[in-house]
């Protein structure tokens, strides 16, 4: 498997990472999340991914909003969806990288989302059995999303 460098380049003892390698979710949901959030302070985007989970904030589409119907609320833009899935998973690595802060021993309350990008991950090829002995080809994309957390002041 090939090594998975980070993006951007930061100082070890100011900032902590963490990565999710494969997901299975969408990489334009993906996409949309993290443009969201990045810059966001941890604890507004922890709880802005769970609002999104329960339905209570749609998260705006605006590069992939292709017949992607209006949502109300304050969504500043005309198109939204609630990627679900893709908003828990994207929770987890900020739970990860959460916790990797803590253990360097950084201030959690003080800690801001400096970078956060998707990838495409490999392509998990697979094939469904048809009639008369044929088949299909079934394809499922993965996602690499890797997060860098820093202290502010």
């Amino acid at each position: 498997m090939v090594k998975l460098n980070y993006k951007v380049k930061t100082d070890p003892s100011k900032t902590a990472r963490a990565m999710g390698r494969t997901l299975k979710i969408s990489r334009k949901h993906t996409i949309e999340i993290c443009r969201e959030i990045n810059g966001m302070r941890l604890d507004k985007a922890m709880a802005y991914l769970n609002r999104v989970i329960k339905l209570e904030q749609a998260v705006p589409f605006k590069r992939h909003d292709k017949d992607v119907p209006h949502r109300k609320g304050d969504l500043k833009w005309h198109a939204g969806r609630f990627p679900q899935k893709a908003a828990g998973e994207i929770l987890h690595v900020l739970e990860n990288a959460k916790k990797n802060a803590e253990y360097k021993g950084m201030n959690t309350e003080q800690l801001r989302i400096k970078h956060i990008s998707s990838n495409k991950g490999f392509t998990i090829k697979r094939y469904m059995p048809r009639a008369f002995g044929r088949a299909s080809p079934k394809y499922q994309e993965t996602v690499h999303v890797q997060v860098i957390l820093e202290e502010f002041y």
